[in-house]
């Protein structure tokens, strides 16, 4: 999606938010701790009964008869380990989080409420969320309510108490920001600040069919690439309740649901797909006109608010802050001062997705689960698919837009013509899918969803709905899908794991593309860059952590690639190789280091080296510390791999970059699982109660 100018939403929400505009701030201060009575919240613990056993990793399993048992357990378990996260997800979403984190996140609070995240709970919780849902976000809140009574220092002010509706707000407010809502947002305002600097939110997915594997076995892959650590940043844990809720796999902090993973009859890999899924609209205004914008040749008033949140900005002091919040026909807009802008956008005011999530995590069977994803509540995220029958899958879900023919939807749109509003959704059976292709592979990693197979029934774009806006880019890990899994024919169980593991770049990635730029430069002269050359020359373009070329290679590459997968404009070669000759030079004295000796795993006391690097199978991100090395923070996070055998039967087998105990480090379990994941090993999952023999580590009924 081509838009204008660019920013870092911190910088122009900021002059927004706090700026000129902001009116009848006041100061208050903050001075006294909340005092929390737990009584409430240990009477209402009672209501539940559930059991919770933590294995030899630590990780949870938590039973009960009810499914809101299970998810109450699974709200005390999640806070016992990440509660501070916890936390944050709930005061982000809440619009409070300024309060406390001061100025960078009053842009979170004015997102939360431009975008209406509040009104549409308050509006629709009861009528459009189920009442099972509803059910299981309270109890799942009543754990974290639990938690926090028994543990009051730990509870900063105002939390108290969680309810479903904090729940179902996290899941309206983080579901956009996957596919890019946030550089929608950037690209309006104006100056630049530079590239994004987070760790790529990515994945890979990757099914076979028994027809493709060497023992009749189906096989799938997931592996979704997040940020280390934050509120999106995975936890593992298995539910089961005597209501048929029976599931494995990655949650986020804040939210009881399986967003990826398995229960006993089928699975689903998650990976982001960055589709065109928001428009933005100029609006014609007239300063004689004032809070009016022209639609159709007449004046329309702007929906108008104000906006109130308090902004810590030193020790106890808080300020008040008044900002106008305006929204046309097309949906929330933002004045600047180049003109008011308005977007739509998909997920906006979506409140369904815990009603779909709960259908998926209880699906036995493709029909069951094809049904729950024609709901169409989750705004994006591709879906790689397998099942105990043998069928694999794939899915580019997105809530698409109907669209106008003959418009060029790439660029800002005119505001005033209300034939350029959106006129529906495109319907579930047509959107990009694929199921039991003939070459029986199936497979994602953040590329077109064109290119999903090896065989000769990929997606066609003319059996598709206009406009759609698909992405249509390969990355260098689809590029290796096909230069692994797809030239083998019938793949093993080892086989299987072993390309997961893959640390190559394809020849034609964009790596391989900036080394055969590199080498053409002169280097008359310039010993250094002499030096650079042959280096890059003789790697062989793998990322394993006793090689000698990819630490030149990834340094140079990393600021292209980092900027080509968050869809920026790429910045020149010749920096960044020069920075990657300086860095490499100044902090390890050769330009050609061990890849390990650069690229490292640092958690607690361990400090090892990795293998992997961007955009590889064996996705590693870094961030570059002062002595020149990188540390892992994102990639690679929450593994696991799933498999039937020819006779329906279940196995898997995971691993979690840090261990359960993602925030403790007293605990033993805040690295335990570190070495497994340096190693490119996994732990079995232990899912059904006979695999739980002589593995429970600890059992105990919260508020018992």
């Amino acid at each position: 999606m081509q838009r204008r100018g660019k920013i870092g939403l911190v910088a122009g929400l900021l002059i927004l938010i706090l700026g000129a505009g902001a009116y009848a701030a006041g100061v208050r201060l903050a001075l006294f701790p909340e005092v929390i009575n737990p009584a409430p919240y240990l009477e209402k613990a009672k209501t539940y009964d559930a059991l919770i056993e933590r294995d030899k990793f630590g990780v949870p399993h938590i039973s009960g008869p009810r499914d809101v048992d299970v998810a109450f357990g699974m709200g005390y378990a999640h806070s016992e380990d990440d509660f501070a996260t916890i936390t944050e997800a709930v005061l982000t979403t809440r619009g409070t989080m300024s309060e406390t984190k001061g100025k960078d996140a009053a842009i979170g609070d004015y997102l939360v409420q431009l975008l209406k995240v509040w009104d549409s709970v308050n509006a629709g919780y009861e009528r459009e969320v189920t009442p099972e849902a509803r059910a299981i976000m309270q109890a799942y809140a009543d754990g974290v309510n639990l938690y926090a009574a028994q543990n009051p220092t730990k509870v900063p002010s105002g939390l108290l108490p969680l309810s479903g509706k904090d729940v179902a707000a996290g899941t309206v407010f983080r579901g956009p920001f996957f596919y890019g809502l946030d550089k929608v947002f950037k690209s309006i305002l104006e100056p630049a600040t530079g590239p994004d600097k987070a760790p790529p939110k990515g994945s890979n997915g990757i099914a076979i069919a028994p027809k493709r594997s060497t023992d009749g076995a189906t096989r799938l892959l997931v592996n979704s690439h997040q940020p280390y650590d934050g509120m999106v940043a995975w936890y593992e844990a298995v539910l089961d309740s005597g209501e048929g809720w029976h599931v494995a796999g990655g949650f986020f902090p804040g939210s009881p649901f399986m967003l990826h993973g398995h229960n006993a009859h089928l699975g689903w890999a998650s990976t982001v797909n960055k589709p065109d899924l928001a428009d933005v609209y100029r609006l014609t205004t007239d300063p004689k006109k004032p809070d009016q914008y022209l639609l159709d040749g007449k004046w329309v008033k702007f929906e108008k608010k104000v906006a109130t949140f308090r902004v810590k900005i030193w020790g106890p002091i808080l300020w008040t802050v008044k900002r106008d919040l305006l929204w046309s026909v097309h949906g929330p807009a933002l004045e600047t001062d180049h003109g008011i802008f308005a977007v739509s956008y998909a997920g906006q005011g979506e409140l369904r997705q815990p009603n779909q999530y709960m259908a998926i995590n209880k699906a036995k069977n493709l029909a069951e689960w094809r049904a729950a994803m024609a709901m169409q509540a989750l705004p994006s995220i591709n879906f790689i698919y397998a099942d105990e029958a043998g069928n694999v899958g794939y899915l580019s879900n997105g809530q698409f837009p109907i669209r106008k023919d003959g418009v060029d939807w790439l660029g800002t749109l005119p505001g005033d013509r209300s034939d350029l509003l959106w006129q529906g959704r495109v319907a579930f059976d047509k959107l990009p899918q694929l199921w039991n292709p003939q070459s029986g592979l199936v497979f994602n990693s953040n590329n077109s969803p064109l290119v999903a197979t090896d065989g000769p029934d990929n997606i066609r774009s003319e059996s598709l709905g206009a406009h759609l806006g698909l992405q249509t880019n390969m990355t260098n890990r689809a590029y290796r899908v096909l230069e692994t899994y797809a030239l083998d024919p019938s793949i093993s169980a080892e086989e299987f794991e072993a390309y997961k593991y893959d640390l190559g770049y394809s020849e034609k990635g964009i790596l391989a593309g900036l080394i055969r730029e590199a080498l053409t430069y002169d280097a008359t002269g310039n010993p250094d860059l002499a030096e650079a050359q042959k280096v890059l020359k003789a790697w062989d373009r793998r990322t394993d952590r006793a090689n000698r070329g990819a630490a030149l290679a990834v340094l140079m590459g990393q600021p292209i690639g980092r900027a080509a997968e968050n869809g920026e404009a790429l910045p020149p070669l010749r920096p960044a190789l020069d920075a990657a000759i300086t860095q490499l030079k100044t902090h390890f004295g050769r330009l050609d280091p061990t890849w390990g000796e650069v690229n490292r795993y640092r958690r607690g006391t361990l400090d090892l080296p990795v293998d992997g690097g961007p955009d590889v199978y064996r996705a590693v991100y870094g961030a570059t510390q002062k002595d020149g090395t990188l540390t892992a923070n994102g990639g690679d996070t929450f593994i696991m791999f799933v498999s039937w055998d020819k006779a329906g039967k279940l196995s898997s087998s995971s691993v979690h970059q840090y261990g359960s105990a993602t925030l403790d480090k007293t605990s033993p379990h805040y690295a335990d699982q570190g070495k497994l994941f340096v190693e490119m090993k996994t732990k079995p999952v232990l899912f059904n109660r006979t695999d739980l023999a002589g593995q429970i580590e600890r059992s105990y009924r919260p508020g018992r």
